[in-house]
This record gives structure tokens, C-alpha cells and sequence, in this order.
């Protein structure tokens, strides 16, 4: 990753346990993010580190909801993450260093409680950018936090058209933050594409209809949509730096490596990553090769619909099967946070 790294490719640690981000950090991570479903597995997998916090909670806070002290447990781990990537924030003069909080999942259907929610996440570091969905309702949220200064990260998004979307709504933000007397260049937004689960709605359908696709040529659907977004936002100086996440294999990283863009990349994959045979190299302008283009386009129209700039219209974009999935994961996972809080509020 230090290799990467010296490329002047820039990534982020995906991670919720703050030491996981100082391992990544030091090795030239520059950012990082999170969300509900990453926090309910840090809980699982670092009972030592949450279960105190959260019992620390419950006792402080003793009329407090499973929701509250769940969130409560958000804002603690998000602020040491925060402050662990303070001195990247300070190094860069507020350029790098972030670190993405995300909105709770059960808001997606709320501009209102969004807007609200991404108010008082922004308020707990000077470096945290907001996850909200690419989503009809979730971009008119995001282009709000976006006029009133608040840094975003569009989630739930994995399509060109979803990126171009969230881009309109980050210029018209943008806009109205400099009619407001804002600094509109220090809010340096961001739009995510979840390269992984492109390559999942795609496996999807080829399970449920059966069909015969050459090997290996599914793996590289999300990574032609990240290169084909890439291609527009570069010919067209489009606001917002695209985001690459949701690793499935080594070619979401090594085939999408770039000056211009960024990798939140689990910590799972990358230090796998890190002691690969890989050599990293530029390879975000190489493009996907024409047959296995033509093989994708030809056997999966949810394909086009991720890959073509007029492959979906906004009221599409939570219809499309990757958004359903992804948003019932994150529902779920949600709701795993809120049982692991529910145990220790029965136990303590």
C-alpha cells in the first residue's frame, strides 16, 4: 500500500476499529469511513474494545434508548477515528484526513431527518464528511448538507448515472454555498461507487436466470463503471472525487488505481493487498477490454443501466437491485447494532 501510495494514489481504511485506521495511517491511508453495518461488526469482532464503551454508556446515560446508546457508540468510535486522522487534516491544510460517518439507514426515505442527522455529524470533528444514499431523495439531502457547508460521501451508489446525479446536485450545492458566503472549495465532496456489489447484482441475475457467462468476465462490471464514471468526470470537470469501494478481489484495487480518485478499501483486503505479488501501477486509464464490454452489455441490462450515463432516471435509482440489496443489508445491519446494544442493556 506504501507503494500505492508513493504513485500519488490516495486510499482510505474502511474499517470501524480505530487501530485498524493507525495501522493504515501509517502506512499512508489518508482517510477513512464507516458505517452502521461496520460498527454492528466491530462489536463482534472486538467485544474488548466496544463492550466497555458500551457498558460505560448504559451507565452514564441510564434512560437512554438501544437507538441512543447506539449512536452514542457511533459518535465515540467516529471521533477517535476523527482524531486519528486529525494530522493528515492539519498536514494537508483540510485537504485530506477525512473521515465518513454515515446517516442512519432508516432514514433513507427522509430528506429531513437526512439533513438533520448530517448536521450533527458534522458538528462532532472539523474532519468528517457525511454518507448519505445516492438516492432521489438521498441526493436532494445531499445537494442541502452541500449549500450549508457540510462535507458529503455519496453512498449506496453504483452506477454512472447515480454519479452523474449526485455531481448535478453537488454543483447546485456548491452554488448556493458561495451565494451564502461559504467556502465552497475547503467542502471537497465525495461520490462512492461500490465497485463489489455491481459484480454481486450481476451474479444475481445470473444465478436466477441461469445464464452461461465466461469466466471472470462478471469481476470486471463494477470496475468498468468506475473507469467509464472516471472518463466523464475528467472530460467534463465534473465536482465531486469518485470513490471506489466494496472489494470482492485484487483487480478492484489493482485495476483502479489513480491520481484522481480514491479506494476505501476494507482492512481485510488491504492487508492481503499489502503482501500481494502485484506491483502497483496506473491502471485507471486502461481500458476493459472490448470483449468482455460486449459480453456484459449483451447478457445483463442491469449492466447498461450501471454502466450508460442514461442507463437510469433518478426515480430508478432505489428500484435498482444493487440499491435494494445494499439498503437491506445496511437496515440489517443496523438492526444487528441495535441487538448487541439490547445484550449488554439486559446483562448490565
Amino acid at each position: 500500500m506504501s507503494q500505492m501510495t508513493a504513485l500519488g494514489a490516495d486510499w482510505w481504511n474502511d474499517s470501524g476499529v480505530p487501530a485498524e485506521l493507525s495501522e493504515a495511517v501509517a502506512l499512508g491511508a489518508v482517510g477513512g469511513t464507516s458505517n452502521p453495518v461496520i460498527v454492528a461488526q466491530a462489536v463482534k469482532a472486538q467485544p474488548a474494545l466496544c463492550h466497555p464503551i458500551i457498558d460505560r454508556l448504559l451507565v452514564e446515560h441510564p434512560a437512554d434508548t438501544e437507538d441512543d446508546i447506539a449512536w452514542k457508540l457511533i459518535h465515540t468510535l467516529a471521533l477517535d477515528a476523527a482524531s486519528r486522522l486529525l494530522p493528515v487534516y492539519t498536514a494537508t491544510r483540510g485537504v485530506k484526513g477525512f473521515l465518513s460517518a454515515q446517516v442512519n439507514p432508516k432514514y433513507y426515505p427522509s430528506y429531513d431527518r437526512m439533513v438533520a442527522q448530517a448536521t450533527q455529524l458534522a458538528a462532532l470533528a472539523p474532519n468528517i464528511a457525511i454518507k448519505a444514499p445516492a438516492t432521489e431523495v438521498g441526493i436532494a439531502a445531499i445537494e442541502e448538507m452541500t449549500a450549508r457547508g457540510i462535507r458529503v460521501n455519496a453512498t449506496v451508489s453504483f452506477t454512472v448515472p447515480q454519479a452523474l446525479a449526485v455531481s448535478a446536485a453537488l454543483a447546485r450545492g456548491l452554488k448556493r454555498a458561495r451565494a451564502a458566503g461559504r467556502d465552497a472549495e475547503a467542502i471537497r465532496p465525495y461520490i462512492t461507487l461500490m465497485i463489489g456489489r455491481v459484480d454481486d447484482q450481476l451474479k444475481r441475475v445470473a444465478e436466477a436466470q441461469n445464464l452461461s457467462v465466461t469466466p471472470g468476465t462478471i469481476e470486471w462490471s463494477g470496475i468498468a463503471v468506475f473507469k467509464h464514471a472516471h472518463r466523464l468526470f475528467k472530460q467534463r470537470g465534473l465536482p465531486g472525487t469518485l470513490l471506489a469501494a466494496a472489494y470482492r478481489h485484487e483487480n478492484h484495487w489493482s485495476q483502479i488505481i489513480g491520481r484522481d480518485v480514491l479506494q476505501t478499501v476494507p482492512y481485510t483486503w488491504w492487508t492481503k493487498f499489502n503482501v500481494s505479488g502485484t506491483a502497483p501501477s496506473l491502471t485507471l486509464e486502461q481500458p476493459v477490454d472490448d470483449a468482455i464490454l460486449a459480453e456484459l452489455r449483451a447478457k445483463f441490462p442491469d449492466f447498461i443501466r450501471a454502466h450508460d450515463e442514461d442507463g437510469l432516471k433518478p426515480s430508478e435509482f432505489l428500484g435498482y437491485g444493487a440499491t435494494q440489496h445494499t439498503l437491506s443489508q445496511f437496515l440489517g445491519g443496523y438492526g444487528d447494532l441495535i441487538s448487541s446494544v439490547r445484550s449488554r442493556m439486559l446483562d448490565v
